[in-house]
């Protein structure tokens, strides 16, 4: 390796992702890759959505978060390593990854005896970090974020003498992640759109490039979170920029720079990229454990959210693939999304309410609640910070309800009981900004 000199600052050089010369994969690369990776891969199925009549498509989800190690990144991973020379196998490999690549790599590389390092900043998700080192690989937890994990990363590998693997714009491993979309042209032939998601682009690069070569006519859509839109931006200047990565429930697409290769591949054949908010994310997620029985991590669920949030309206009557990437998701924040979807969806309420501190004042709100079918979760009672009347407690209430129209009819009985009354903001269809970004490629790239 070589390092050279970009916006005067000293970055490490990775010769299979040159800024100067990125390389652009073919469909050859894909089939081919899909030979030589078949037998140490799953052929994730791609089944009919529970949601499909809701909302008025046929939504189809490409499971790959059912792979070994949960994630669509053992394709490129395994198809990366048998590409390796023998030397290179001997002396071993490293890279960085936030997770999902850093365990297919490990558990690819531990299949076919080749030493593996993975550097992970400290925001990976404990199970991820815990999982590679299952797999036998050498974890180092280094940096704030995929940036300074990455920086670190390659200068172990120029030090050691070891062979870094990029997680997403390495040629090979986008060839890997295209043999998605062949597996989806051969489960649903007739196809009209495939939403993918986007973090540093080589998923998109590799199912675009398959499907587009063999069914120019079917829709390729890009979607990221919008707390990390690197490929929006990307377009928008047309090139690669860095972008401020914030915390976000897609982990794993918080790439701050998409890869040259990946954008050079990506730019002539995404037909759409799709910014989606983080509330729509948790409600997908919520969406695919209640309709669909899966668990899903954030940045596999991106594709379902764009769909429930009403993104997509052209696709309205299609035959649509979400590909559901990953499934690794800390057991916590699986929890937190649960409940963000379930207050987006104004089936989680808080609200605030004073009522008379006499006995007996509290057990007639309690009741009047239970009189509509609510559920009462958790009630704090608040005397100190009342002001007036010395005789009344505020009462914070968090309680369940079926949905929006039942939270109307809470409120209307709290407002109709109570003088005070104070209900948190609640994420319903009519108020919220449903579309955050559609951006078709003639607006983002001018």
């Amino acid at each position: 390796m070589e390092t050279y000199k970009n916006n005067q600052s000293t970055v490490e050089f990775d010769p299979m992702c040159d800024k100067e010369n990125p390389q652009k994969i073919s469909f050859e690369d894909v089939s081919a890759a899909a030979f030589r990776i078949q037998s140490g891969i799953v052929k994730t199925p791609c089944v009919k959505s529970h949601m499909s009549s809701f909302y008025g498509m046929d939504i189809y989800l490409k499971n790959d978060f059912l792979q070994h190690t949960g994630s669509f990144k053992e394709r490129g991973a395994r198809n990366a390593l048998l590409l390796l020379s023998k030397e290179a196998k001997q002396h071993g490999v490293i890279s960085a990854s936030l997770g999902n690549h850093s365990q297919g790599l490990s558990y690819h590389a531990n299949l076919l005896h080749i030493p593996t390092t993975v550097v992970m900043p400290n925001v990976a998700p404990i199970m991820k970090i815990q999982k590679c080192r299952s797999y036998g690989a050498k974890v180092i937890i280094h940096g704030h974020d995929m940036k300074e994990a990455k920086h670190h990363a390659m200068s172990l590998a120029k030090e050691k003498g070891l062979t870094y693997i990029n997680g997403y714009d390495h040629p090979h491993i986008m060839a890997g992640q295209g043999t998605v979309g062949l597996e989806i042209l051969e489960q649903v032939p007739d196809v009209d759109a495939v939403l993918v998601p986007v973090g540093g682009g080589g998923l998109l690069a590799g199912v675009g490039t398959a499907i587009k070569h063999l069914k120019p006519h079917v829709l390729i859509y890009g979607v990221e979170t919008e707390k990390c839109p690197s490929m929006r931006m990307a377009m928008k200047h047309d090139e690669p920029v860095s972008v401020e990565i914030r915390s976000t429930l897609a982990d794993g697409l918080a790439v701050p720079t998409v890869g040259y290769n990946a954008y050079r591949t990506v730019k002539p054949i995404v037909d759409k990229l799709i910014t989606v908010n983080e509330d729509w994310i948790a409600r997908a997620i919520l969406r695919l454990v209640e309709q669909e029985k899966y668990v899903v991590e954030g940045g596999g669920a991106v594709g379902v959210a764009t769909i429930m949030a009403g993104l997509v309206p052209e696709l309205a009557n299609k035959k649509v693939v979400c590909i559901l990437s990953g499934g690794n998701i800390d057991t916590t924040i699986l929890g937190r999304c649960l409940e963000r979807g379930l207050a987006a969806e104004s089936r989680l309420v808080k609200f605030k309410v004073t009522v008379s501190d006499r006995p007996g004042g509290i057990a007639e709100l309690c009741k009047l609640i239970a009189s509509i079918g609510v559920s009462i979760k958790d009630i704090m009672q608040e005397r100190a910070w009342v002001f007036g009347d010395i005789f009344s407690v505020r009462v914070k209430v968090v309680c369940e309800t079926r949905g929006p129209e039942h939270l109307d009819e809470l409120r209307t009985l709290i407002a109709s009981t109570y003088k005070e009354w104070d209900f948190a903001r609640e994420c319903e269809l009519d108020n919220y900004p449903r579309r955050i970004s559609t951006d078709s490629l003639d607006n983002v790239s001018h």
